[in-house]
């Protein structure tokens, strides 16, 4: 039976909510799912804000030749299972017809296209919502915007200069744009050979940079490797550092395919190039490379920018966690970042962090003063506090 005081209408044009939810991809949904079975009504106790076009998340927008079999570890969300997908079709297409499905059979009303521009205090000891689409307070918010809507290009001198064309993964068209081109492929993760190798069957030439050597893991991914890497991740979070993503720290699944690439010298990685030229990348040894394309398979930062107002961040450049939780501010939880960030991670966190918004909230209700702090210890005040 919900219990909690309902909101001031549906949620249409803004409202007056108990929680707002921001993103719906794999940890928004998740964190939906959990919110229902704990007795919030969708559209009345709780809201799902989106971005996007239509349900997927950031599956969406991959390009057409990342089909569902070459996806790499797609976990289900709670509640349902997907099963009998046909690995040769666009993952793009797959999840998101799952992810459609998913938020009809629980009807978690996701709105959207919506945009979100700044979460501040509201005064009152809630939380203002901004969006393009009116404004919504809440007693706590539940982030799962990702990393999709910010790619992240190094700076590299002479970058402005090159001649040819510069596209990160975020917009990549498929190998079939770079048939007959000389290409260079910046990154050392999963998506950075990905599209190495399937350019290489197109391309007049192929060269393969990383910063770092490459660390090829041999046998299954399994769950005890899973959870090793997302210890490490999780450690630099509850110290206030940026969050490296687990794929960083989990090395690169070596394949069939990998390894015949490097056999026949495709998968074969020289060191980060220290400037761009028209013409192409050149090294400081005297090395140099031409290129027509470049593609930055160089990943992504969370897309947080929304939440500045709230001065989250620790000297150390990132937002100190407790779980899900934001140490600053206990309205705020964070899922699908840092160790979240990930489909194994996000049905997890997505269920953590709403066990611990009901908690709060009851705290809230209850006035218990010392429960309910908030800007790293001062009592929260107003609507949250009665």
């Amino acid at each position: 039976m919900n219990h909690l005081v309902a909101g001031n209408g549906t949620g249409a044009h803004g409202a007056e909510v108990e929680v707002v939810v921001v993103g719906a991809g794999q940890a928004g949904l998740a964190s939906a799912y959990h919110l229902r079975r704990a007795g919030f009504e969708p559209g009345r106790d709780f809201v799902v804000l989106d971005r996007s076009p239509r349900p997927g998340g950031a599956w969406q927008f991959r390009w057409p030749t990342l089909t569902y079999g070459r996806v790499h570890a797609m976990n289900a969300l709670p509640g349902m299972e997907l099963a009998g997908a046909d690995p040769d079709r666009p993952s793009s297409e797959v999840v998101g017809e799952y992810f459609a499905a998913y938020e009809r059979a629980f009807g978690l009303r996701v709105r959207r296209p919506v945009r979100v521009r700044a979460v501040r205090e509201a005064g009152d000891g809630r939380l203002r919502v901004e969006t393009d689409a009116g404004t919504w307070t809440a007693r706590a918010l539940i982030n799962a915007t990702g990393t999709w809507d910010r790619p992240f290009v190094p700076r590299v001198k002479g970058q402005e200069t090159f001649a040819g064309r510069q596209v990160h993964t975020s917009r990549y068209p498929g190998p079939d744009a770079f048939a007959g081109e000389r290409v260079v492929v910046v990154g050392g993760g999963t998506s950075a050979v990905q599209h190495l190798l399937e350019i290489s069957r197109v391309a007049a030439a192929t060269t393969w940079v990383t910063r770092r050597e490459p660390v090829f893991v041999e046998g299954p991914f399994d769950s005890g490797r899973g959870r090793a890497a997302v210890a490490l991740v999780e450690e630099r979070v509850r110290n206030g550092l940026p969050p490296r993503s687990v794929v960083s720290v989990t090395g690169l699944p070596m394949t069939e395919e990998m390894r015949r690439a490097r056999d026949s010298g495709v998968l074969r990685r020289l060191p980060m190039f220290d400037r761009v030229t028209p013409e192409g990348v050149v090294w400081d040894g005297g090395r140099s490379v031409a290129a027509d394309s470049i593609v930055w398979a160089t990943g992504f930062r969370a897309a947080i920018d929304h939440l500045a107002p709230l001065r989250l961040r620790e000297p150390g450049g990132g937002i100190r966690m407790e779980g899900t939780r934001v140490a600053r501010d206990p309205r705020i939880h964070l899922v699908g970042y840092g160790p979240s960030a990930s489909t194994i991670g996000a049905g997890r966190a997505g269920r953590a962090a709403v066990r611990d918004v009901r908690a709060f909230l009851s705290r809230a209700r209850e006035g218990g003063r010392d429960a309910v702090t908030a800007r790293g210890g001062a009592p929260v005040r107003g609507a949250a506090a009665r």
